[in-house]
């Protein structure tokens, strides 16, 4: 019972604190948030649709009367793809425009950049596209995709019957964080399901690159050992265009070496001519071609605010849709733009998603999504070939990292860890 009582006491005065401290938030005429995505250089091929999808949503929020009575403004900058150059702008977002919260990022080093940016002053990051996991943070809510919502069931799915049952693998992806560390995850996943060494080739190329044709060729090479063989690719950002090129280049057909990309969408593919790409696979959470009504009332939504009928929807688009909704409901149900106040009230928000499912924030600040993996089609848009029965919880630490396997991520007032043993108490507190 004293316990107890410490304990109610303590959320008793945390509560106060909420109150004291959004007194100044409540006394703006708007309420801003912040867009942080490139708008140039190598990562606005993917970044700048995302820019442009949190404004449809302060657009419809405006137009249903706001937020606590009151006009959300969107404060956007460039940060250029430029990632240092993205914790200079988070900061210009969070001291001086004063937004409330930021929706942005799309690599995992930019967003490595920003988050000690975040945590020094407890500001609140909504990270909208997949990613590698072996993170954690109070500051961040992730709305993407984490390995067991992507990598792991897209590399299963091409090992089963269905999806050919290959034998060997390249990995071939960008080199930063999220492409190694992802890498490093499915490694170690593949040799747990009995591939050896030999039939696992990993390859990291910069940021734009655009000379495929020598690495084309060892994959050519590499998947004619009379082996089954697929490319999980995590090539990032406008490097994707001339790559794709230069499969076709090579005959590569998705009959003969299947590439199945986690950083390529419906946006991606507007850029590329797909004709000689049908067949080869993607693993997102939501798919443009997906039928349901919340999909059609989104994707109406999306062309209508921009004004164009050829411009796609995508997963990134989605997952800054859900992240936008379930923050503006928490903020609401708080009462308060207060960062502490909006996080309490995150726990266990629901949003119907264009997916066709409903996804849910769990306490280690991770969504539950469905998986899709699709099959390029000669538009541009994928045909489903697999999907999870419903939702997957996220894995914020992966158990296949043997210094993660241990963690937990579990920001349950009061026990708070993001990065720690689970403790033998927690069930009680959970």
């Amino acid at each position: 019972m004293t316990k107890f009582m410490r304990t109610m006491a303590a959320a008793g005065a945390m509560l106060g604190a909420v109150a004291v401290g959004s007194a100044p938030v409540m006394a703006q005429d708007t309420i801003k948030v912040g867009v942080l995505h490139s708008l140039s250089g190598t990562m606005a091929i993917s970044e700048t649709t995302l820019k442009d999808t949190v404004l449809m949503m302060v657009d419809d929020i405006n137009k249903k009367g706001g937020l606590l009575g009151k006009k959300v403004e969107a404060v956007v900058v460039d940060p250029a793809s430029n990632w240092p150059l993205f914790a200079e702008k988070a900061r210009e977002l969070i001291s001086k425009e004063k937004v409330s919260v930021v929706f942005g990022c799309w690599t995992s080093v930019s967003r490595k950049s920003v988050l000690p940016v975040f945590e020094e002053l407890n500001s609140m990051l909504f990270y909208p596209v997949q990613y590698e996991g072996e993170e954690s943070s109070k500051n961040v809510f992730y709305t993407g995709a984490a390995p067991n919502q992507q990598a792991i069931p897209a590399v299963e799915y091409l090992m089963s019957k269905e999806g050919g049952e290959v034998k060997r693998w390249v990995l071939a992806g960008t080199d930063y964080v999220y492409p190694r560390t992802t890498n490093k995850i499915l490694e170690s996943f593949l040799k747990a399901k009995g591939v050896k060494q030999e039939d696992i080739m990993i390859n990291y190329t910069p940021f734009g690159h655009s000379d495929w044709q020598t690495i084309v060729a060892d994959i050519k090479k590499f998947g004619s050992a009379g082996k089954k063989t697929a490319v999980v690719s995590t090539i990032n950002g406008d490097a994707n265009v001339p790559f794709y090129k230069e499969l076709s280049n090579a005959g590569i057909k998705a009959s003969d070496i299947p590439v199945v990309a986690f950083s390529v969408g419906e946006e991606e593919l507007a850029g590329i001519d797909t004709k000689d790409l049908v067949g080869h696979l993607a693993a997102w959470n939501y798919f443009q071609s997906v039928k349901n009504p919340t999909n059609d009332a989104f994707i109406k939504q999306w062309k209508t605010f921009i004004k164009n009928d050829k411009r796609v929807t995508n997963d990134p688009m989605e997952a800054t849709y859900i992240g936008f909704k379930m923050w503006a409901q928490a903020v609401a149900q708080a009462g308060t733009t207060n960062v502490d106040a909006v996080r309490q009230a995150m726990y266990g928000q629901k949003v119907k998603a264009p997916s066709g499912f409903t996804s849910v924030m769990n306490t280690n600040h991770h969504l539950s999504k469905p998986v899709l993996i699709g099959e390029i089609r000669p538009d541009g848009q994928f045909n489903t070939v697999w999907q999870t029965k419903g939702p997957v919880k996220a894995d914020a630490w992966s158990k296949f990292i043997p210094e993660s396997a241990k963690l937990t991520a579990d920001w349950t007032f009061p026990w708070v860890c993001g990065n720690c043993e689970k403790p033998k108490y927690a069930a009680l507190v959970n």
